[in-house]
């Protein structure tokens, strides 16, 4: 039985189809890391969209949900299958901290974890608990055909839930992460 290859995809409803970035080959410290021990990317540039009145365009670098989409090769190239509302944001830049959020979304700057314990004792990356704190940098339009109606604003400090959202570290090791607005728990002054 012979495979079938196809020369395009025409994304339907109100899916999104993207090119993949490069996977990261190399560690922070530049080893080269082996294909099971690399990062899979949860970036790309926008190929085609479905509806006309999509949020994102054609050429857009996007960054989406770690786990969400279809990925399929086309060409020879990694593409994933995504619906729109699985796309957290544009990026605008280089760095994270130009990242356009999405929908009714939330990008924070995640504050620093403490470093060492009450009594000392110096901690590991591993051992140090996640912050749930951090400054919000951007915030999105709000969900499509809604209001928004957000009290958050850039510049804020505020508290969000454990397991919310949708992490990234920056180049210079700054941590970011993209929340839906409902996991903003509170603000903090």
């Amino acid at each position: 039985m012979r495979t079938q290859q196809y020369t395009s995809v025409k994304p339907a409803g109100d899916r999104v189809f993207v090119k993949l970035g490069a996977e990261e080959e190399l560690s922070t410290g530049g080893i080269l890391l082996p294909s099971t021990a690399q990062k899979k990317p949860s970036e790309g540039s926008v190929v085609a969209v479905a509806a006309e009145d999509a949020t994102v365009k054609v050429g857009d670098q996007v960054v989406y949900s770690k786990y969400a989409g279809t990925e399929l090769e086309l060409g020879g190239e990694e593409h994933v299958l995504l619906k729109e509302e699985d796309v957290v944001g544009i990026k605008n830049g280089a760095s994270y901290k130009d990242l356009k959020p999405l929908g009714d979304r939330v990008l924070i700057k995640v504050g620093k974890a403490e470093e060492a314990t009450s009594g000392g004792v110096l901690l590991t990356d591993s051992a140090r608990e996640k912050p749930l704190t951090g400054e919000v940098i951007a915030v999105g339009p709000g969900k499509k055909g809604e209001e928004n109606t957000s009290t958050i604003s850039p510049g804020t400090t505020v508290m969000y839930q454990k397991y919310a959202g949708t992490e990234f570290k920056d180049q210079d090791g700054s941590e970011y992460i993209v929340v839906q607005g409902s996991d903003v728990m509170a603000t903090l002054m």
